[in-house]
């Protein structure tokens, strides 16, 4: 069984907001390496939308882009994609996949068949998967940026306070730090 891992930007105050992080080739290198090491990406409708248009067309070369935003986007395409939706079932982009059915049951099937792993990225969702105690590793780029708006990490709340061991701390040169973290409990 795979692990399941939420990853995604957050600045000190919590904001994950997907324009307020530092969106620099360090920063996408670091992501196209998590994607790699996983199985499959997971995400709810949204996060879908708002990259389906987008990184296609970069991974084609329609869109100038540098080196790192290429390599992210041909890793991407080709990578599961899996998405979570209520009201939308036709996911056409290369490898899109829509997850149906109870939720906890779903996931944990995709975990079970995904011995790499499987990495989340969208916030709602990685959320209510939480709640749901499926979440295994957080891996946070955390920005050296006070926003003080929202969206918030964690903005809906959980049931309990979630004890993690850290497994590393990696600076970058554009001043994030990459943490990883591990459920204790």
């Amino acid at each position: 069984m795979g692990l399941l891992t939420f990853s995604i930007n957050v600045t000190l105050d919590g904001c994950v907001d997907h324009q307020e992080g530092i969106a620099d080739e360090e920063t996408h290198a670091y992501f196209t390496r998590l994607m790699d090491e996983s199985g499959a990406m997971l995400w709810g409708r949204t996060t879908y939308e708002m990259m389906e248009d987008y990184w296609p067309a970069v991974a084609r070369g329609e869109v100038d882009a540098p080196p790192a935003l290429h390599a992210w986007a041909r890793s991407l395409e080709d990578k599961p994609k899996y998405v979570v939706s209520a009201t939308r079932s036709d996911f056409p982009w290369t490898n899109s996949h829509h997850l149906v059915g109870d939720l906890r049951t779903a996931v944990q099937d995709l975990k079970d068949r995904t011995p790499e792993g499987v990495l989340v990225g969208s916030g709602t969702l990685a959320t209510e998967l939480d709640r749901l105690d499926l979440v295994d590793d957080y891996r946070f780029l955390v920005h050296p940026r006070i926003t003080g708006h929202g969206p918030t990490l964690y903005q809906g709340g959980l049931p309990r306070t979630r004890r993690l061991d850290l497994i590393s701390a990696e600076p970058l040169s554009n001043g994030a730090v990459a943490m990883h973290y591990r459920r204790a409990d």
